[in-house]
């Protein structure tokens, strides 16, 4: 057990699978008290009883990011259990609406702008004061590199993230005052629940991504944590979107 965030509160969303599994399970190795949201309470547990097996703290709040009400839980339950919370990781996000825009349903429109946006502005918007009463924190916003160069077909989705974007920027400049740093990452392809699917699912689509990059090769989740780690721990750093893309955008 390492004791990089030693006393430190942890949220993260999208905490049980994939990235946000790593990434409750990385803060939890060096010393953070971990909030495991996610929509699923058992999948949540599964994640909270590793982290203890280990010898760290968590807990689980089954949280749909696409309902306030859920939001709402999860904040009170985090300060219910530790009395603070030092860092927001809002990596939940959804893509159901992948394909040319005339075929988009309004329905998926508005699930993807209830889960990517509404869900971490309403999350950030109300944690902040309360943050900023223990003195401060970092919030910590998930993109994507399709919020920076928006590829065909997946326009709503990099809507969403490039919306995002902005709200990080103007979270920034608002938070500032209560000694609240908020950043957002941009990651480019790494292995996940929808990466892998993706992969085994579309030929060519694994092949696509690596030849993409700079870094010829699709990156382990693991890999994403010490980008993480930076905007979590680094003081001077403040409205900006890190990309850690293996050279993505670089070669385009």
């Amino acid at each position: 057990m390492g004791d990089r965030f030693r006393d430190k509160v942890v949220i993260v969303t999208g905490g049980s699978r994939g990235l946000g599994r790593a990434i409750s399970i990385g803060f939890a190795a060096e010393g953070a008290s971990v909030v495991v949201a996610s929509r699923k309470a058992q999948s949540c547990q599964a994640v909270v009883d590793t982290i203890e097996a280990a010898g760290g703290t968590a807990i689980a709040v089954a949280t749909h990011m696409g309902r306030l009400e859920d939001i709402d839980n999860l904040i009170e339950a985090s300060y219910a259990a530790f009395g603070r919370v030092d860092i927001l990781v809002n990596n939940a996000g959804i893509n159901v609406a992948f394909g040319p825009l005339s075929d988009i349903a309004p329905a998926a429109f508005d699930k993807m702008i209830d889960v990517n946006l509404k869900g971490p502005w309403y999350l950030s918007s109300r944690i902040a004061p309360r943050m900023g009463e223990h003195g401060g924190g970092a919030i910590i916003n998930f993109l994507s590199v399709a919020a920076l160069s928006t590829p065909a077909f997946s326009g709503i989705y990099a809507a969403t993230k490039a919306a995002l974007k902005a709200l990080t920027e103007v979270g920034a400049q608002e938070w500032a005052q209560w000694n609240i740093r908020v950043n957002a990452l941009a990651p480019g392809s790494y292995h996940s629940d929808l990466t892998d699917g993706a992969i085994e699912a579309i030929p060519g689509y694994g092949e696509g991504m690596v030849n993409a990059a700079l870094i010829p090769r699709v990156a382990e989740t693991e890999e994403i944590l010490n980008p993480v780690f930076y905007l979590a721990d680094e003081a001077y750093t403040t409205g900006i979107t890190l990309v850690a893309d293996g050279g993505l955008m670089a070669k385009r």
